[in-house]
């Protein structure tokens, strides 16, 4: 029994008596149509993108940022999923893998952290695949939660989605069975180097909610589906580093994002959703270019002050650590540096700490960690103004 025709495609009643969504093949059909709105909303993001490219090159050293935004990405993506850990967990976790007061679920994020970076270096070598989708997966899932779901496999059993404890038959959503699934994991792996179809951001929107609907993985399946964005707008040279996460977005949307999604498979609505995703991509750009700004002001503000005062080269090599590692402890200073003494590692970092880079975050006297909080701060979403009144006071005691 066939029910529940969309344009993205269809409801069929199974012999157990459930009904599982099997999607059409992409591209959708009849196609998306570009309205004026659309496009207006389309160039907006396009500038924005092309404005947080351009901003990227003025950074110092952009390789040593892009941790930083990989990790808050990881952050952000594992939290729609329902983890707790903070960036400052992860930087912890990083910095001392043993620690114990850590949220369990810090190493999901960390590994979310290992995939971005391993698909991004495979990316290299390696053409957009379902190969690569299968071993971003099995990077995200290696030893955590969700480990004994067959990471790195296209599962082989049906899976669904619902509340908490429900049955097939109570699921929400059911995606394709597995016969099915493989001719749509197929299709989907094609219209991914398909560049002729829609421009990259539409093209983006598409194979996201595609690979959403189809669901191939036992676990995980979200992530995965995010870290595709990313995959998908570098392959495609809309970005030349990887700068713009959706995650942050579509977690203070989250509502939305699963009802766009769920339009789509319902009604159709294709043009909803992919509204949705452009407007996320041009708040998402934006924000990322006034952090990179924000980012190369601080970095210039600090190391100015640091040789105004007349300190050495130690001090200014860890201001440029510190926005690789903005936890440090005296061991990590002291090997980073190359210094051989513990005591002139601890002198450099006492040094930021009187001009207020650095904060003590453990409130002991031995194993002490220090923070780069004006630097953790523009990641973490709490107010900057705060800091910059802070910096500005530090600048006019120099003066």
């Amino acid at each position: 029994m066939v029910s529940g025709n969309t344009r993205m495609g269809r409801y069929v009643r199974q012999s157990e008596g459930f009904r599982a969504f099997v999607p059409n093949p992409l591209p959708p059909s009849p196609p998306v149509e570009i309205d004026r709105d659309m496009l207006l909303e389309f160039s907006r993001a396009d500038q924005a993108l092309a404005r947080l490219d351009g901003v990227s090159l003025t950074l110092p050293n952009p390789d040593l940022f892009v941790a930083m935004y990989v990790r808050r990405e990881a952050v952000n993506s594992s939290a729609i999923e329902g983890t707790q850990s903070t960036l400052e967990d992860v930087l912890s976790y990083e910095l001392r893998p043993g620690l114990t007061e850590l949220p369990d679920d810090v190493e999901e994020v960390v590994n979310y952290v290992r995939a971005m970076n391993y698909g991004l270096e495979r990316l290299s070598t390696l053409p957009l695949s379902l190969r690569l989708i299968r071993e971003i997966h099995g990077q995200l899932l290696q030893d955590v939660r969700g480990g004994n779901k067959a990471p790195g496999e296209f599962r082989r059993t049906q899976n669904w989605i619902g509340e908490a404890g429900a049955s097939l038959n109570q699921a929400s959503f059911v995606p394709p069975p597995v016969p099915k699934m493989m001719s749509s994991l197929d299709n989907l792996e094609t219209f991914l180097h398909r560049r002729d179809e829609y421009p990259a951001l539409i093209h983006a929107a598409i194979a996201h909610a595609q690979f959403e609907t189809i669901h191939p993985f036992l676990d995980g399946n979200g992530r995965v589906g995010r870290l595709l964005i990313a995959f998908l707008l570098m392959h495609q040279g809309v970005i030349s580093r990887p700068l713009l996460y959706l995650s942050h977005f579509l977690k203070l949307h989250r509502s939305e994002y699963y009802d766009r999604l769920t339009a789509i498979r319902v009604d159709g609505n294709w043009e909803g959703w992919i509204r949705f995703f452009i407007r996320g991509v041009n708040e998402t750009a934006s924000e990322a270019t006034d952090t990179a700004q924000r980012i190369v002001r601080l970095r210039e503000q600090h190391q100015r002050e640091v040789g105004e005062r007349g300190y050495g080269m130690n001090e200014l090599k860890l201001v440029d650590l510190l926005f690789q590692r903005p936890l440090v402890n005296v061991a990590l200073v002291q090997r980073e540096l190359g210094v051989e003494a513990h005591r002139t590692a601890a002198k450099s970092i006492d040094r930021l700490v009187d001009l207020g880079y650095l904060e003590e975050i453990t409130g002991r006297k031995r194993d002490r960690v220090f923070r780069y909080t004006p630097y953790v701060d523009l990641f973490e979403g709490r107010a900057v103004s705060d800091h910059e009144d802070s910096l500005s006071q530090v600048t006019e005691s120099l003066q």
